[in-house]
């Protein structure tokens, strides 16, 4: 017999009840409604943890904005995708909405031949305006902030005189190469500067600070950083009840409280958790039986697919890394203590430090200590018998 399940653990998969976020969305709404006033606004960073709603919060802000009828467009920075590439697609199709209304086509020029440049310059495989090697040296630069900055400054000055404001929403920030962010940082500096109604709604890892501040000292007066955690207990007995509640079926109390004290509050693992309580529960009520039954399924599939995606992307040598972690104990840890546990020197493994760092799978917490970017990511690698067997090996 189907049963419709209000739960919907994904990758960025919006879920029924939205819990905890209120006060962000808030926030940014009024700075929306003074975009759409012309106003250039301070732009918005968040960053969390792997499962902590980053996805979902930017894809439900880029909902509000639409509704106010700001441009938006939405850029997944990917390891292998060309950011400047997919930045100057998203002017381009701005372009095209203003271009739509006879009266603004005049304004059109000056911003097109700026995306001419800055395609032609850094992204020579993307032939999208079939430009002449004569017409390809007319708009040839050596500075990508100088030519990323003057589609910024374009497009912002259009947007400005059409009164259509635009936002970038670009996910997984964390995997921009340094120059690009550089000359991202510097464009919406000078497009703000001048007044334009541009602005940008990030999400990355919580490493991502420290990129933006590394790239520009002035920064962090040009973005507002925000840090999405895991869900408060009230806040996790709203996103594990009302779901359920639309549908007439009921939790006791301590069944809520099994839920939040095995998922942390993390909003990804109450989805998995109570999607699977849901599906296996009969009748009206779920209690603390029906979700102890259920552990070792949960478990079972964050093993295998939440944690499992991640741990495969890594090295022999990586992962021996990421056991020298576990062993330390208690994290954030130093790096000190992890090249110990590896009977190594710490230089010797400063690399690969850089490459765990660089797929996003660690991040740099305070001065040489380090911790996961998965949550709860410890307790997966003690399950696993390459880890037990690492052990033994080093005690031997």
């Amino acid at each position: 017999m189907f049963k419709v399940n209000p739960y919907r653990p994904g990758a960025g998969l919006m879920p029924t009840y939205l819990a905890g976020r209120d006060e962000d969305i808030e926030n940014i709404e009024r700075l929306f409604d003074a975009l759409n006033m012309n106003i250039p606004t301070q732009s918005i960073i968040f960053s969390g943890l792997r499962g902590v709603g980053k996805t979902v919060l930017i894809n439900k802000l880029q909902k509000i904005a639409e509704d106010k009828e700001i441009f938006c467009t939405h850029i997944e920075v990917e390891e292998r995708n060309d950011f400047i590439a997919q930045i100057a697609a998203c002017a381009q199709a701005f372009l095209r909405k203003v271009s739509a209304k006879e009266k603004f086509r005049n304004l059109i020029q000056k911003p097109l031949d700026a995306i001419k440049s800055l395609v032609v310059s850094f992204d020579p495989n993307e032939n999208t305006f079939s430009l002449s090697m004569q017409e390809r040296e007319l708009y040839k630069s050596n500075s990508l902030t100088q030519s990323l900055t003057e589609v910024f400054i374009t497009i912002g000055e259009t947007a400005y005189k059409t009164e259509t404001p635009i936002c970038f929403f670009v996910d997984e920030i964390q995997y921009m190469k340094s120059e690009e962010l550089g000359a991202l940082i510097s464009a919406l500096h000078r497009t703000n500067q001048l007044g334009y109604p541009v602005m940008i709604v990030g999400a990355g890892l919580p490493k991502i600070y420290k990129m933006l501040s590394d790239e520009k000292s002035y920064s962090e007066r040009l973005f507002i950083y925000k840090e999405i955690g895991s869900l408060t207990e009230e806040q996790s007995y709203q996103a594990i009840t009302i779901p359920a509640g639309k549908l007439g079926v009921d939790y006791s109390k301590e069944a809520v409280e099994r839920i939040v004290a095995v998922t942390k509050g993390y909003p990804f693992f109450i989805q998995q958790m109570c999607q699977i309580v849901y599906k296996e529960s009969e009748g009206k009520y779920i209690d603390s039986a029906h979700v102890e039954k259920c552990m070792e399924e949960f478990f079972d599939t964050l093993d295998n697919g939440f944690f499992k995606v991640r741990y495969e992307r890594c090295s022999d040598s990586d992962k021996k890394f990421i056991f020298a972690m576990v062993k330390c104990g208690e994290l954030p840890c130093t790096i000190s203590n992890v090249a110990k546990n590896l009977k190594k020197d710490v230089t010797s493994i400063s690399t690969i430090r850089a490459q765990l760092i660089s797929k996003g799978i660690i991040y740099p917490v305070r001065y040489k200590e380090l911790d996961f970017t998965v949550p709860e990511f410890t307790g997966y690698i003690q399950r696993l018998g390459e880890y037990k067997q690492w052990l033994i090996e080093k005690k031997n």
